[in-house]
């Protein structure tokens, strides 16, 4: 797969050498709530996901892809998943590390994978959940185009408080 470049990111597999910041991301249980996800990763469970992982979107149904900044340094994880070819959607998922937080690295990797999206797998929907009280999230999807387009009551269930997620989607080309 040949990079994927914006001005100051670039959007790049999972190799084994993000092992380390890839275990750190995914076992923060700050990053949980977003992610859907409910228990911490060994490394060795990830290392096996890193080499088994095809990075093909029609095998997989999901592409995991690394943001780095200019200096080569991993900042944050972009993912299509839930790729759906015969209705040309994918659901879409933005992490980033929290020194990278607020400094337009997550909206010029967005712009790179709606690209992608659109000009390379041809879809004709990105869309996306993101939970009510995540106000950046919110924020940043609406700037890329990103419409609200419904309310998932008590849909995430985090700390023992059901909390309602928007449910957001991009039109493409």
């Amino acid at each position: 797969m040949t990079l994927l470049k914006g001005k100051r990111v670039k959007l790049r597999p999972i190799e084994i050498d993000d092992l380390g910041v890839l275990y750190e991301w995914e076992n923060d249980t700050e990053n949980w709530h977003t992610s859907n996800n409910l228990n911490p990763h060994s490394r060795f469970f990830l290392e096996q996901y890193i080499l088994n992982a095809q990075n093909n979107i029609y095998e997989d149904k999901q592409l995991r892809l690394v943001i780095v900044d200019e200096n080569e340094k991993q900042i944050g994880i972009i993912d299509l998943f839930d790729f759906d070819p015969h209705h040309q959607r994918a659901a879409i998922g933005i992490i980033l590390g929290p020194d990278s937080r607020n400094k337009g690295y997550g909206s010029e990797a967005l712009d790179v994978i709606i690209s992608y999206a659109d000009k390379v797998l041809n879809l004709k929907q990105l869309h996306c959940g993101v939970g009510i009280d995540n106000h950046h999230s919110v924020r940043l999807f609406k700037n890329k185009g990103f419409e609200l387009t419904g309310t998932r009551k008590s849909w995430r269930l985090h700390q023992k408080q059901w909390k309602d997620e928007y449910f957001m989607q991009l039109l493409l080309s």
